[in-house]
């Protein structure tokens, strides 16, 4: 089993519509005994057995706490709320009955930290199943009381994990073992279970992962050389010095932007630097030489 982290988004009906391999419709209903395998906890308060939804419906459902929390944001400031986890079995395995994708959708969400049992206040969440040998999980980071949903810190690694767990008590398959028997007990090593998540990592993740780490180092170090361009001595040297290694990280961020398109602009090297450091400062390439 292979568990792919798509990202995060503003809209469940974008995510919805990438779950089932087509737009969302008013035309097209979704029972919660079909397509939609597993679901929050409370969402029997929302609905009547005798009334089917439409796709469109499922997914303003999960939009609601957007709108009933408008604030509402991660410690970063983010308001990409809507998250899609997708699992695929291999080519080889058995196909699962719809009890089996349903305890497959809970417990991702319990693993991920969405609906952690018993609690009243947890995020809205669908495990849809339309596609061959797949399960889609979506749901809303703002919980019912309005606070954001932390997603576990090595989210990355608890998720492969799971799978692993998964894997041995539904008896499928592992990545790392193609040709084992359907029933075979496999334990990976933790850098194996990292591994298989991260092959299904899409590349531009790890290049925005990349991206922003990228940022975060420039930004320390051009705040260290502001810092040190007002200080005596060999304060203003030692800002060159700095300057010049932030214009380094520019470069990489660049080529990385080149590689992958649609990366974050990034600013022009040393933007804002020439500006706060002392005027008359002898040259970064002056610096290193002395």
């Amino acid at each position: 089993m292979i568990p792919k982290l798509r990202g995060r988004g503003i809209s469940s009906t974008d995510a919805l519509s990438e779950a089932l391999g087509r737009p969302v419709s008013n035309q097209e209903g979704l029972t919660s005994e079909g397509t939609v395998v597993a679901y929050w906890s409370l969402l029997d308060y929302y609905t009547d057995e005798s009334r089917i939804w439409t796709s469109v419906e499922w997914a303003q459902h999960l939009d609601d706490p957007n709108w009933q929390h408008p604030f509402a944001a991660s410690l970063q400031g983010d308001r990409r709320a809507i998250l899609h986890l997708s699992v695929r079995l291999l080519p080889d395995d058995r196909e699962l009955t719809p009890a089996e994708w349903a305890e497959v959708g809970h417990r991702l969400a319990r693993v991920m930290g969405i609906a952690p049992p018993g609690d009243e206040q947890a995020c809205r969440c669908i495990a849809v199943r339309d596609q061959s040998h797949r399960l889609d999980l979506l749901a809303n980071l703002i919980r019912e009381d309005g606070n954001w949903a932390a997603l576990p810190a090595q989210v990355l690694h608890m998720l492969a994990a799971e799978c692993r767990r998964i894997e041995r008590d539904l008896g499928l398959l592992s990545p790392r073992d193609h040709h084992a028997g359907p029933f075979q007990q496999h334990t990976p090593t933790r850098a194996q279970a990292i591994g298989d998540l991260v092959d299904s990592i899409p590349v531009a993740e790890l290049s925005d992962e990349a991206h922003r780490h990228f940022a975060a180092a420039r930004l320390l170090v051009e705040k260290a050389a502001r810092q040190l361009g007002t200080t005596p001595s060999n304060g203003p040297t030692l800002a060159h010095q700095l300057e010049w290694i932030a214009r380094h990280s520019y470069s990489l961020e660049s080529d990385l932007a080149e590689i992958i398109p649609g990366q974050p602009g990034t600013r022009t090297p040393g933007e804002g630097l020439a500006a706060r450091l002392p005027a008359g400062l002898p040259s970064a390439r002056a610096a290193r030489t002395r």
